[in-house]
């Protein structure tokens, strides 16, 4: 049995602990901020790595002191230089007597070390808290990791938010759709206030979609609204030709003042299921079948002589709150019998919704609130850059759709097509 080797010199843990408990790190030269992060980084990476022998060893093992059937153990360490985002570092890699020990933290051959970031901020984009991610690194490297290191790595992201939010945009979307999700923050005083994420989801002239940015707060209001309107058009949007919204407060006047000319259509989908509410899950295929004729119809004149008739029969007697819900958005759901099937499928259509929709409450389902606004934001932008990987190809109804477009509104929307 060959000699223990010997552990690899790590960087003083003490020295790195001082620097940290000093409050004067942000008055700290680039320097020395630098060479702290190098040291960090090499103290890490050279713990993880060890954890992550220990780990294959274990897998090996036969149970006597690190060796296994076939004779593998530790092999002292071997030197490399990685890149870091913190500059060069040098590190110790340990070493197994067969050759097969594989690190996934920098795999063999690897001069550059871009995971741990990358790893961080994949686990909090599923919605994993710092204690989780904490306890993940521990499992899976054998290295401590503080929460506090994995807030900062992850606020990073807040830098990527603000450019992705103040970045150019088109000068013309042929539609929108304006929907929120409703999360809830932990305020500096500790309250817990209720507060929407809102979302503008657009249809671009190549029928492509994009999400154009995210809005947080407390109650829609017009001015809410407008200073929305007003951040898009700082941001170079022109015109809208269909905004597709579920009659959120404050939007109409707002888009009156912003974009005078953009059709404000209230969102069919939405609208079923504000009728659905309250209903037993027994009973709403039944409601759903009878509210059909309504927005199938060919004409607005059709449609309303279905949701009469709708009225007039059982479901609509056992269900007057379903007609109400008509009756009184009815102003901006006609625009909707205007157009033709093929943008009527793309307004009704709403799996890009759907989708983004999901992806954003799975990542924050486990949070019951949020410690604050840049917390909520981190999240849901790492959810959105997450689904919107996947949308490549333009809608399959686009090409009619964009034939009805230069006919309903000529050079309004020719005028910026590629």
């Amino acid at each position: 049995m060959g000699r223990k080797p010997s552990k690899p010199k790590d960087p003083t843990y003490a020295a790195i602990e001082a620097m940290v408990a000093q409050s004067g790190l942000n008055a700290r030269t680039q320097d020395e901020v630098t060479d702290f992060s190098k040291m960090f980084m090499k103290a890490f990476l050279e713990r993880a790595l060890r954890g992550e022998m220990n780990h294959f060893l274990k897998q090996e093992q036969s149970g006597e002191e690190g060796l296994d059937s076939s004779g593998n153990s530790r092999n002292g360490y071997g030197e490399k230089t990685v890149a870091t985002k913190s500059g060069k570092v040098r590190i110790q890699c340990p070493r197994d007597r067969r050759g097969r020990f594989l690190p996934r933290l920098v795999p063999k051959h690897s001069r550059r070390f871009e995971g741990f970031d990358d790893q961080i901020i994949g686990l909090y984009a599923r919605g994993m808290s710092t204690r989780d991610i904490q306890s993940f690194l521990k499992e899976q490297y054998g290295t401590d990791v503080s929460p506090e290191l994995i807030s900062e790595v992850t606020d990073e992201v807040m830098n990527s938010v603000r450019e992705w939010q103040s970045r150019p945009l088109d000068a013309m979307y042929p539609v929108v759709f304006f929907d929120a999700i409703r999360i809830k923050i932990r305020t500096s005083a500790g309250v817990v206030v209720p507060k929407a994420m809102h979302i503008a989801l657009a249809v671009r002239s190549d029928g492509t979609k994009d999400v154009l940015g995210l809005w947080l707060d407390e109650a829609e209001s017009a001015s809410f609204w407008l200073s929305v309107f007003n951040e898009l058009k700082g941001r170079g949007v022109q015109d809208i030709l269909i905004a597709v919204t579920d009659g959120l407060k404050g939007m109409p006047k707002a888009l009156e003042a912003a974009f005078p000319k953009t059709t404000l259509q209230t969102c069919i989908v939405h609208l079923i299921r504000n009728c659905l509410v309250g209903v037993s899950q027994k009973n709403r295929a039944a409601l759903a079948a009878a509210l059909k004729p309504i927005y199938t119809a060919t004409t607005a004149e059709a449609a309303w002589t279905a949701l009469q008739a709708f009225e007039e029969s059982e479901q609509g007697r056992r269900h007057s709150r379903a007609v109400e819900t008509w009756r009184s958005a009815w102003d901006r759901v006609v625009p909707f019998f205007a157009f033709s099937p093929a943008i009527r499928k793309l307004i009704y259509t709403t799996n890009a919704i759907e989708s983004m929709n999901r992806s954003i409450r799975q990542a924050i389902k486990t949070k019951g609130c949020f410690s604050n606004n840049d917390a909520a934001l981190k999240l849901v932008w790492l959810a959105l850059k997450k689904v919107t990987e996947k949308w490549k190809r333009p809608s399959p109804v686009w090409s009619s759709a964009m034939e009805e477009m230069a006919i309903l509104y000529g050079d309004r929307f020719t005028d910026f097509l590629d």
